[in-house]
């Protein structure tokens, strides 16, 4: 008779493990950082939203409690992997900010800002802005 012995067929399971260990995380990885170029196209979507509006009444929308003026469609990404929200306390400035959810949460870029003037930054981790930004 011929066939696979149990040594055989555990070192086949042993390899293929070995291929899944280093497979899984670089792939987790990948589709970490096209959130994060998701969340980072999101900011500068929202970002234009908000120059339009300023154009058009002299002042940026503002988001309180009772005065939502900020699109619903603008607040998450399309992969639903961030929240975006904005911070305008008085019309002439904002900060638009992308926060992780779900399984970004514990992204090693955190959440990123946008302001007005175009400085971006992120929050809550020890990345660089530029390797955040930039990758």
């Amino acid at each position: 008779m011929r066939g696979f012995t149990l040594i055989e067929l555990m070192i086949t399971v042993a390899i293929a493990a070995i291929l899944v260990a280093i497979a899984l995380p670089n792939y987790t990885e990948y589709v970490r950082r096209g959130a994060r170029s998701e969340a980072r196209a999101a900011l500068l979507q929202a970002a234009q939203w908000m120059e339009r509006a300023a154009t058009a009444r002299g002042t940026y929308p503002i988001e309180t409690a009772t005065d939502k003026e900020f699109p619903d469609g603008l607040k998450t990404t399309p992969s639903n992997r961030y929240d975006i929200s904005l911070a305008s306390a008085d019309g002439r400035t904002f900060t638009l900010t992308a926060a992780p959810k779900g399984a970004q949460a514990n992204d090693k870029c955190g959440s990123f800002t946008l302001t007005n003037t175009g400085v971006r930054g992120v929050t809550g981790v020890n990345e660089t802005v530029q390797n955040c930004w930039n990758r």
